[in-house]
């Protein structure tokens, strides 16, 4: 298996965000990313204009954001050609597409893409002009959930007392994914599978201080310093070839799809080799799969590149928990399992489920 880390949900100069596409790559490769994916809101007018392949180094996915007239129910989407629906402008400018959040969720499958939940348990009410954006309709027609948004973190965290600490320590503000999130996800995929990804929601917003001289708040480059996307995936990418570049991003889309990935703030560390998986009758399950073992004991064991605090989630309890560089259970009851890594009580690492049947 061959292993990649990457940013999700970005933004551009296509959007809301403040950066060129090909500064951003640039920003992504001095901060050792592979791949990056970017979403500016319903447009996906950065395809059109070639931006997706391998750039400075980096290879760029474009999707997009879409939202519905409310400016809710926010849903990353990739893999897409055009942009599913038709919008139109909103009251604070911004755009919205004229479908309910569950017709375009659905639409979007339809159509061959994949998609993710977006910053679904967003909770904040003390900065009027930056609302939450929650999840607020039923489908089941998505592919994943985004478990942790670095943006959404930091914001519902601020308060007047803690404000100018948060804009000068951006990273190490953000802790752990919310409980909320991390319970939508497992009660989610208890009927089946829902992938599980980190994502920064990068702007580099510009904010003008004392009236004279302008700021960037959370350059590209510090965020991609914290939340990553890992994929796990059979074949090696053709590093900066253009003529491989639908099949090595049909790669990295499939391991989304499949749950073949993990979240980790690299705030906290390098995660890089972090592994998960079962061994049953000789075969190694990873990540994403599914294994039918009747009543015979499962061996689960995790690896990880420093000692933490190693729990064992099943069915969304933990039920071990361990600090070491690896360790082991052996299981028989069924449902989905999943790893959670912690060092000095802070979120680090966050695996996707292994369902046992």
């Amino acid at each position: 298996m061959y292993e990649y880390a990457g940013a999700v949900h970005i933004h551009s100069i296509y959007s809301d965000g403040t950066g060129k596409i090909e500064d951003i790559a640039k920003a992504a490769y001095d901060s050792d990313l592979d791949f990056i994916m970017m979403t500016d809101h319903n447009t996906l007018k950065p395809k059109e204009d070639g931006f997706e392949k391998w750039l400075n180094g980096v290879m760029v996915i474009i999707g997009y954001e879409v939202n519905d007239m409310k400016n809710k129910n926010h849903y990353l989407a990739f893999g897409l050609n055009e942009v599913i629906g038709t919008y139109t402008e909103l009251p604070n400018g911004e755009l919205g597409c004229k479908l309910s959040a569950s017709e375009y969720v659905r639409k979007i499958k339809e159509a061959g893409g994949i998609g993710f939940l977006a910053h679904p348990d967003e909770e904040r009410n003390h900065l009027p002009e930056h609302p939450s954006y929650p999840w607020t309709e039923e489908t089941d027609d998505y592919t994943g959930i985004e478990i942790w948004n670095h943006m959404s973190e930091w914001i519902e965290g601020m308060n007047e007392s803690n404000k100018i600490d948060r804009f000068l320590h951006p990273l190490k503000s953000v802790i752990a994914p919310s409980d909320k999130t991390l319970k939508r996800w497992d009660n989610a995929s208890l009927n089946r599978h829902v992938t599980g990804i980190g994502g920064v929601d990068a702007h580099a917003l510009k904010q003008n201080v004392l009236g004279f001289f302008e700021v960037e708040i959370f350059a590209y480059k510090v965020l991609f310093k914290s939340i990553r996307t890992h994929v796990i995936l059979e074949k090696p990418l053709s590093k900066n070839n253009q003529k491989t570049f639908e099949t090595d991003k049909a790669g990295i889309l499939n391991a989304l799809k499949n749950g073949k990935c993990f979240a980790a703030n690299y705030n906290n560390g390098n995660a890089k080799g972090f592994r998960f998986y079962a061994e049953f009758k000789g075969i190694n399950c990873t990540m994403g799969d599914t294994i039918t073992s009747g009543n015979e004991p499962v061996l689960l064991r995790a690896l990880v590149p420093e000692e933490c605090v190693i729990r064992l989630i099943h069915n969304g309890n933990t039920v071990k928990e361990i600090k070491a560089m690896n360790a082991s259970w052996e299981v028989k009851d069924k449902g989905v399992y999943r790893i959670e890594c912690l060092k000095d009580q802070r979120g680090w690492i966050y695996s996707n489920h292994i369902r046992l049947n």
